[in-house]
């Protein structure tokens, strides 16, 4: 079990770069050796080191039929929407099933920050692997935006994961 030293709670994920609770930075000294190669990779590899894709983006005044056009013409699972080129929201498809449903052709024409989910969660280019699949797993995501500072330059997904585990556990027991 993994304590924060700063607040005490004591239902920390291992990988997390802060408290859930307080905030507070943790530092690799609080984290258990490994049990395996695969693990210490995801404790030691960076997002950036995930293959990147350049975000698709739209304004705040882009419709539902627009954003999903993009998204089918792009061969994506979402999009960020930003004004003045800082992250206010992503629209998912999980976001167009859930939130459009069956009348999404009756919303075609209304706008898609009606729809979308507003200030997400985001990791950046630094942050390890293992957080970034901690706060997908946590928050049901299957995509998080990487920032650079308050602009978004990166999207990953849970494929990109799934293949960097793939990849490496694959490497680890040949």
């Amino acid at each position: 079990m993994l304590v924060c030293p700063a607040c005490g709670a004591d239902d920390l994920i291992e990988g997390v770069d802060q408290c859930d609770h307080c905030e507070q930075p943790l530092t690799d000294q609080f984290i258990r050796l490994p049990n395996s190669s695969l693990e210490a990779d995801l404790l030691r590899d960076r997002v950036r080191d995930l293959p990147a894709h350049e975000p698709l983006v739209l304004g705040p005044d882009a419709t539902v039929g627009e954003a999903l056009k993009k998204m089918v013409a792009g061969g994506v699972g979402c999009l960020l929407i930003v004004v003045d080129k800082a992250l206010v929201g992503i629209f998912s498809e999980r976001d167009a099933l859930l939130r459009l449903g069956v009348q999404g052709v009756d919303l075609h024409d209304k706008p898609v920050v009606k729809y979308m989910t507003p200030n997400p969660a985001v990791v950046s280019g630094g942050d390890k692997i293992a957080y970034a699949l901690q706060r997908m797993d946590v928050g049901g995501y299957r995509h998080l935006p990487v920032m650079e500072g308050d602009r978004p330059v990166n999207v990953i997904s849970i494929r990109d994961i799934l293949r960097y585990v793939t990849e490496h556990d694959r490497t680890a027991t040949v």
